[in-house]
């Protein structure tokens, strides 16, 4: 049953969540289309490049990405108190950025004389900008909406683009997080079209890597931010410990380790096969080996809008006063 957006995208509980969208016409969205013998690779440029600009705007991080051949996958972090503590000044020029201005706002920033109802006028519009600059509805609206319209454009052809409106799922604890994470950055691995991390192009662990690679003769001024800084790129949220705020719960170094060894075990010629040598993570976050590489291969499917131990999904439908979420048997 569809369930409305707001009892899906709860910041009371996670301020975590994978989003999806996909694809309607046979016609890729990036890759090669076998029918026509066109290639739309270039149009991932345009997902990536969409995505930094909005969240240089919202106050919405990326986590992870992975930009597939008809759909995309997106793990984002919901900021509410970042735009919350925002001046009235930075909601407005960052709404400026994305969106036509209001009259009435130019007069404000003009520094006209407004009238009382005026001065009201213009404290609602911007509480209203603020808002939305931290709502994933409208995040996804600007991101999917500037595709549709370039592509078409590109096309020349009018009509839907997408298949509906996007897939939500809400990460309720750490371990669903991590496992969703790598579940997006190993997309291509898993589907066959690439081989290794470093192959896997327009996914947010490629970015990471040859960033990391890159920045790898940086002088260590200061550790924690040659960890979570200087070795990790601006426009991704930072991987650091459950010790520094603003960054994921996990050292960047453990991440890779994990992705490295699930890489080989989720690809399609290697299934089936568990090394005896597993990531410390595991340790750390009590995880059991053969359960997370379940949840990293299917969890698009395991899960459905919420996703989470059995425990977490149960305390979270008695919340939402319904029985049963999808995940727990």
């Amino acid at each position: 049953m569809t369930r409305a957006r707001k009892a899906l995208i709860d910041l009371s509980s996670t301020s975590y969540y994978h989003l999806v969208a996909r694809c309607v016409r046979r016609a890729f969205l990036c890759g090669e289309d076998k029918y026509t013998g066109k290639n739309f690779n270039h149009r991932r440029i345009w997902l990536v490049e969409r995505l930094k600009l909005l969240s240089s705007v919202f106050a919405i991080e990326i986590a992870a990405y992975a930009i597939m051949s008809n759909h995309y996958h997106l793990v984002v972090k919901v900021n509410r108190q970042q735009a919350l503590n925002w001046p009235d000044n930075q909601v407005i020029s960052r709404w400026y950025k994305l969106c036509r201005g209001s009259p009435i706002i130019d007069r404000y920033l003009h520094g006209d004389t407004l009238s009382e109802a005026e001065q009201l006028q213009v404290s609602e519009l911007i509480e209203k900008w603020r808002t939305r600059l931290y709502d994933i509805s409208w995040y996804m609206k600007n991101l999917n909406e500037y595709i549709a319209k370039t592509a078409n454009k590109e096309d020349s052809c009018t009509g839907k683009y997408w298949e509906g409106r996007y897939k939500s799922q809400a990460l309720l604890d750490e371990t669903s997080l991590l496992s969703c994470m790598a579940y997006v950055d190993l997309n291509p691995i898993r589907s066959g079209v690439a081989n290794t991390l470093e192959d896997s192009d327009f996914t947010s662990i490629q970015e990471r890597i040859n960033h990391f690679q890159n920045k790898a003769n940086v002088k260590k001024s200061n550790q924690y931010e040659f960890k979570c800084q200087a070795n990790q790129p601006r426009s991704l949220k930072p991987f650091g410990e459950r010790v520094h705020e603003h960054t994921l719960p996990f050292s960047f170094l453990d991440y890779l380790e994990l992705l490295d060894w699930a890489g080989r075990h989720v690809h399609q010629k290697k299934a089936g096969y568990i090394s005896t040598n597993t990531p410390s993570i595991f340790e750390s976050l009590k995880i059991e080996v053969v359960t997370w590489l379940d949840r990293v291969q299917n969890f698009g499917t395991h899960f459905g809008n919420f996703a989470g131990s059995q425990t977490i999904l149960r305390a979270h439908a008695a919340k939402n006063d319904v029985n049963w979420y999808k995940g727990v048997g």
